[in-house]
């Protein structure tokens, strides 16, 4: 089984450098982008594009699952969530305070009222 990308929890974010992220909007699939778990009890069918049928531009496919077994897959991708959720809130705070304008300093009226 592979993600179900026909899901309405499933999500897929293109990066200006190519690269592919396919994910669980719900984070119910720990082995995420290869698979989603079987019976998934919040599966629900997208409804916006039933019987539609995908031109050339869909995502490329994705790459092939790496051999490794699945309780050490979730395991390292969880690790892996974990460092990248410990960095974002500092990453986030430094893009907010470069993208601040530089304070304007209150300028001398060139009038005076009377």
């Amino acid at each position: 089984m592979s993600m179900r990308e026909e899901c309405k929890h499933f999500q897929s974010r293109t990066y200006d450098s190519g690269e592919v992220a396919r994910f669980c909007a719900l984070d119910l699939a720990p082995e995420a982008p290869w698979k989603c778990p079987e019976n998934c009890s919040s599966y629900a069918p997208r409804l916006a594009d039933v019987g539609w049928v995908h031109g050339s531009l869909v995502e490329p496919p994705l790459e092939p699952m790496p051999n490794v077994p699945g309780d050490e897959a979730a395991a390292l991708l969880d690790q892996a969530e974990d460092i990248v959720n410990a960095v974002a809130p500092d990453l986030l705070a430094e893009v907010r305070r470069d993208e601040q304008p530089p304070s304007v300093q209150k300028r001398k009226r060139w009038w005076r009222r009377g």
